[in-house]
């Protein structure tokens, strides 16, 4: 599959086709205002004007000048010596989002790069030969410089890749592979393309589409939740959301309607309800999971725009000035990853509350922990126990990362965004989230089966017949661990919760 976008015109279905795989093809008609750039930056440098990171140093360096001779090898000594980064590579969808933001910026003429390099960078990601990207290193200003300069070593025949089978190559051998020659760079494009936000975009948007599917899946789950504990479906009524306005919270409550639609179980005691109100775990799902839909909406928003941006620094504005400015400080990215961390921690606690209600008979009417003959058997006991330290590690990586600002290059670069290290921090929480869902459906799965011969709603009956395709229900005590992996592979499939319905 390949996707055409025109640089600036990115959207995120297609930005997230190829985070699983999609080559990029840039529309017709991108080349010329790429060439245009690059002329406009030799007639800059044709004046003898001293042009930051073109005929100068970088940072605090910028005020020495460097000579016509040493152009080239300028922009090559920095793609080394900011190759600075630590830590586990980068995931490939990462590198692969990576890859195509930095073209599609490019791509838009302001950078004064070559067509060369934007094509070097669309191969690399057609023949999915990604960089090996050390995941640390970045603050977030002057965009993700080290772990760009990783990425943008293999141009150059060095650094390392590793291919769709997972072959690890230095950066020469990558490039023959693919019947490449090393980039020999020109004025800038070094510059060009290890400054910008890409890796922290790439990141936050990698982590936005996985959040959305859980979201998804915490809804079915938290709807399953309702039939097992006997709750109402009255706190989901369509007029009380429209009398407070907020969009999200209106979206989850039609879709927790849509989902408890014809169920058995709720029709068994419509008209002799035991409980007045149920918990807010279960009656404030709208509110709650609508919250976190409008964080990610705002979110997306925000990516998108910066998906299509141009990042680097200096750039070519109209009439063929070059102009030194900040647009690689990537605070709107560090805001949006932030959104995003507290909408992921306030899902997960809310679903580990649900799971703790299916636990106590007080509340739910179920056997104590969701098994006969307790006592001898301790049933999900523990399984709530793994689920509270899910949710509070969670607690505890949601805490903001935009605030934490550090000043780098002799303070040059006095003000960060950690943008980086936002981004770093949700792919853990989404793992914990997964982690929270999956015990979540185990436990109200087993608490349906309380209900037998009572039947639950088309939709949370088909999410049911999945996870007993692979875990069977929790008769007598056993290991608990692989029936929480079988889950987790479920809620982790985008098409688990696909018939899940967000209007």
């Amino acid at each position: 599959m390949t996707e055409t976008i025109a640089a600036g015109k990115a959207d995120l279905a297609p930005l997230r086709r190829i985070r699983d795989g999609a080559a990029l093809r840039l529309a017709e008609g991108w080349r010329a205002p790429v060439e245009a750039g690059a002329a406009a930056l030799q007639a800059a440098l044709g004046t003898g004007a001293a042009l930051y990171g073109v005929n100068t140093g970088f940072g605090k360096l910028a005020t020495t000048r460097i000579g016509a001779a040493d152009l080239a090898r300028l922009q090559l000594n920095l793609l080394r010596s900011h190759a600075a980064g630590t830590g586990a590579p980068l995931p490939r969808p990462v590198v692969r989002l990576t890859l195509a933001l930095k073209a599609l910026s490019l791509a838009r003429g302001a950078s004064g790069v070559r067509p060369v390099v934007v094509e070097a960078l669309l191969r690399l990601l057609e023949a999915d030969m990604l960089p090996d990207i050390p995941a640390q290193g970045s603050v977030g200003a002057s965009g993700d410089l080290a772990p760009l300069a990783h990425l943008s070593l293999v141009l150059v025949g060095e650094g390392s890749a590793t291919d769709a089978q997972h072959v690890a190559h230095g950066g020469a051998t990558a490039l023959a592979a693919l019947g490449m020659a090393p980039l020999e760079l020109g004025p800038k494009e070094g510059l060009a393309l290890l400054n910008g936000t890409q890796v922290s975009t790439a990141l936050a948007l990698d982590a936005l589409f996985r959040a959305r599917d859980l979201l998804r899946a915490g809804l079915l789950t938290g709807a399953l939740s309702v039939d097992a504990a006997r709750g109402a479906d009255t706190p989901f009524d369509a007029r009380i959301h429209a009398l407070r306005g907020q969009p999200g919270q209106m979206r989850c409550a039609a879709a927790l309607r849509a989902l408890l639609a014809g169920s058995d179980i709720r029709e068994s005691h419509r008209e002799n309800d035991i409980r007045v109100q149920d918990p807010y775990c279960l009656r404030c799902q709208p509110q709650v999971a609508g919250a976190c839909l409008d964080l990610l909406e705002l979110a997306a928003a925000v990516l998108l725009r910066e998906a299509n941006a141009v990042t680097d620094n200096p750039l070519l504005v109209e009439g063929g000035e070059l102009l030194s400015g900040g647009n690689f400080h990537a605070e709107p990215v560090a805001f949006a990853a932030d959104a995003i961390a507290l909408a992921l921690a306030e899902l997960g606690a809310i679903a580990e509350r649900r799971i703790a209600l299916l636990m106590d008979p007080a509340l739910s009417g179920l056997p104590a922990f969701l098994v006969r003959a307790g006592g001898l058997n301790s049933g999900f006991m523990i399984a709530q126990v793994t689920a509270a330290a899910l949710a509070a590690e969670n607690r505890a990586l949601a805490a903001p990362r935009s605030v934490d600002s550090l000043p780098t290059s002799a303070n040059q670069e006095d003000h960060v965004s950690m943008a980086t290290n936002a981004g770093l921090r949700l792919a853990p929480m989404l793992d914990n989230l997964e982690g929270i869902l999956a015990i979540e459906l185990l436990a109200a799965a087993q608490g349906v089966e309380f209900h037998r011969p009572l039947r639950s709603s088309a939709p949370l009956e088909a999410a049911h017949a999945a996870l007993r395709a692979h875990v069977a229900p929790w008769e007598e005590d056993r290991a608990m661990a692989p029936d929480i992996a079988a889950a987790r592979r479920l809620i982790a499939d985008p098409r688990f919760a696909a018939a899940v319905e967000l209007p």
